[in-house]
């Protein structure tokens, strides 16, 4: 084994110290201060086209990715291993007056010394087993781990049966342009230089997964992931006619009661289970007070999936939104009746009925009741959007939704379903094609020869359960569940697009090798060093060299 624990706890303390918050100046500081780094290499001042810094895509803001390569010269295989992981972090507000300890892992560890923390975290206050401070754990450690190995190969070259390709990008704490702009980059290299992809490896962090788990976990694959989105129209009325109206609050209500915690949604592959959707957003859209109901609701779920398509969770999601939307018409006719019963008053029979229409149903419709003055007024509409530079991706989508209801002759209350962010696709390695071979071999290997020197369980599973980056290495979705991203996102072709062909064209295995630690994205975020620092390195290199080993 690589003795390589002071190096990559050095690399990791000095990466934390350059605040890289995403959406910020420090992304684009972070990126120039890696590629110098890199750039002082002697393999990479011998070889100045191996390292390159390069600005993100149709990205509205000023940042880069950094990437790099080391071509082998133990043979001539053109076999290629791509090593990843992002720079930038979660914001610090969560530090408060103590933000600058943020970025200075051993003073923030001494000052805790002296605070009354978690008794959990206070048993972590040993510095020569945990670092703490912000993206110590996600993922500072995982990139300080890629960056050691990017240089041993570098200054071992006749060790590569094959190369690795280094990748450091940005924003994907957000909206994943980093490695959006990456993989076009990946595929041009693989033309220029020969790459034949075999494998990637992600190196984001890891945590237990329940209380006292002793596990250290490697991910073949990724959760997928979505963001439903339903905007609820309603019955306006003055408060004090209630029942002359339908509030759409109360059908987001119980919108949510229907598929918050809902495990029926939980979607299964390979024995592993995703965690229900939740809740990221629910309000109305009334701007100001007034004695009147909100006409409009607008509501937002993560959603998980390991074996859905994005077609196939539409068609979910629609029948779990008749459902609500059934259940709380039939609630509201019971408290209308009981509220009259009090009162003495006339009970009416309620006339709506639930009305649940895809954003793509809805769209169409349209286009079929105006032609081209509705396609034409609706893009000039967008394009307007475009200069509102308050609106995030999810309330433009809104938006453009609320924009098309208005051409709508049916104002009945109904729901739309739409998309309204990125579709981060699912990645299942499963063994059917012969690099999805090489790698679970490859990495079974590396654990098995690791673990003989490594006290903790290392634990293999089936899917990353969290969102990563890793999701744009490959595309297992056919050219129809595709489309069904791209006509139920409002937003798609103006304020946001993916070329998922370039996604499918790029088509790598991946695999996270990542850091171990607990509290990211928290203010006692730390990272273990032995695993992280140690282990870490150490596996992900076995595996590198597993893979080109070419099994052929």
């Amino acid at each position: 084994m690589l003795n390589c624990r002071n190096d990559v706890l050095t690399i990791t303390k000095q990466l934390v110290s350059i605040r890289s918050i995403v959406n910020t100046e420090g992304e684009s500081i972070f990126a120039h201060s890696l590629y110098t780094m890199i750039n002082s290499y002697p393999y990479f001042q011998a070889n100045p086209d191996h390292v390159v810094i390069e600005k993100t895509l149709n990205d509205e803001k000023d940042r880069y990715n950094v990437l790099a390569f080391v071509k082998g010269t133990k043979g001539n295989s053109n076999r290629t291993v791509i090593i990843m992981g992002h720079m930038d972090t979660v914001g610090v507000d969560d530090f408060n007056q103590q933000e600058d300890y943020a970025f200075m892992p051993d003073e923030w560890m001494d000052f805790l010394q002296k605070q009354e923390i978690p008794e959990a975290a206070k048993k972590n206050l040993n510095p020569d087993e945990w670092l703490f401070g912000r993206g110590a754990l996600d993922m500072k450690s995982g990139l300080a781990s890629n960056l050691f190995l990017l240089s041993y190969f570098s200054e071992h070259p006749e060790e590569l049966d094959g190369n690795i390709v280094f990748i450091a990008e940005c924003d994907e704490e957000d909206g994943s342009h980093g490695i959006l702009s990456a993989v076009t980059t990946l595929n041009r290299w693989k033309e220029e230089h020969g790459f034949d992809y075999v494998s990637a490896i992600n190196a984001d962090f890891v945590s237990p997964l329940y209380e006292g788990d002793p596990n250290r976990y490697i991910y073949k694959g990724t959760v997928g992931k979505l963001l439903p989105a339903f905007y609820i129209t309603g019955a306006e009325t003055h408060v004090g006619s209630a029942f002359e109206g339908l509030d759409p609050n109360f059908i987001a209500a119980e919108l949510t009661r229907q598929i918050s915690y809902n495990s029926a949604l939980s979607n299964v592959a390979q024995g592993e289970y995703t965690i229900p959707p939740i809740a990221l957003k629910q309000m109305d859209l009334k701007t100001e007070y007034t004695v009147q109901t909100a006409l409009g609701a607008y509501v937002y779920y993560n959603f998980f999936i390991h074996s859905w398509t994005p077609k196939e969770a539409l068609n979910i999601l629609k029948e779990q939104a008749e459902i609500a939307f059934r259940g709380a018409l039939d609630l509201y006719k019971k408290r209308y009746k009981a509220f009259t019963e009090l009162s003495g008053d006339t009970y009416s029979e309620v006339s709506w009925k639930p009305r649940v229409l895809l954003f793509e149903e809805m769209d169409e419709m349209l286009i079929q009741t105006h032609g081209k003055v509705y396609v034409e007024s609706m893009e000039a509409y967008k394009q307007t959007l475009l200069h509102d530079d308050s609106l995030d991706i999810r309330m433009f989508a809104l938006r453009v939704v609320e924009e098309a209801w208005k051409w709508m002759e049916d104002k009945s209350p109904a729901i739309i379903l739409f998309y309204s962010s990125l579709y981060y696709p699912r990645i299942e390695i499963s063994g059917e094609t012969e690099n999805e071979q090489v790698l679970i071999k490859a990495l079974d290997v590396a654990v098995e020869k690791i673990q003989a020197n490594y006290q903790q369980p290392i634990k293999v599973k089936n899917f990353f359960p969290f969102i990563s980056d890793m999701s744009f290495m490959g595309l297992s979705d056919d050219d129809v569940a595709i489309q069904a991203v791209k006509d139920n996102n409002p937003a798609w072709g103006t304020k946001h697009s993916v070329n998922y062909e370039a996604i499918r064209e790029l088509n790598v295995p991946v695999i996270n090798i990542g850091p171990y630690g607990m509290g990211a994205h928290k203010k006692l975020e730390r990272v273990e060093i032995q695993y992280s620092m140690e282990i870490v390195p150490n596996l992900t290199k076995l595996v590198i060299e597993e893979v080109l080993r070419n099994p052929k």
